[in-house]
C-alpha cells in the first residue's frame, strides 16, 4: 500500500510543490486549513487522512517517538533537518519514503532519508 504524504507548516513551499511536480501525493497542512494546527493536532490529522506527515520540525519526531512509547498508532512522520537537505535531495527521498515507510515495522523515518526508528523506539506492526 501506498501512502500518501501530509506536509506540515514547517515544509517550506517550494519542497511542496517540487514533490508535487515530481508525482509525490502530498497534502499541506495550509491546503487542509490546519497550518496553524499544534503538533499533536498534526499527526492525529495526517493518521485521520491515513497520510505520514513530514516535517522540518525538531519537536514532531520526539512526539511520534512519545505515542511509540504510549502504543498510540498513527500513519508515520518523516522528519528532515531545515538546513542539512537539499530541495532537490528533500524531493527525491519523499518520492520513495511513502512505499518505504509503509514496509516498515516503525513509524519514525529521519530525512535525508536513512529510515530508522528513534533510538529506543518501540516497534510494531503497521
Amino acid at each position: 500500500m501506498r501512502l500518501g504524504s501530509y506536509f506540515d507548516q514547517h515544509v517550506p513551499a517550494a519542497i511542496t510543490r517540487a514533490s508535487r511536480l515530481r508525482g509525490v501525493d502530498v497534502l499541506a497542512a495550509r491546503d487542509d486549513k490546519h497550518d496553524r494546527a499544534g503538533d499533536n493536532e498534526l499527526l492525529e490529522r495526517a493518521t485521520e487522512l491515513k497520510r505520514i506527515l513530514f516535517t522540518q520540525d525538531e519537536d514532531l519526531p520526539a512526539l511520534a517517538h512519545q505515542y511509540q512509547l504510549e502504543g498510540q498508532l498513527f500513519a508515520g512522520v518523516v522528519y528532515s533537518h531545515q538546513l542539512r537537505v537539499s530541495v532537490g535531495r528533500c524531493v527525491n527521498d519523499l518520492k520513495s519514503s511513502p512505499k518505504r515507510l509503509s514496509q516498515m515495522k516503525c513509524s519514525i523515518a529521519w530525512n535525508s532519508c536513512r529510515f530508522k526508528c528513534a533510538p529506543g523506539a518501540a516497534t510494531s506492526e503497521r
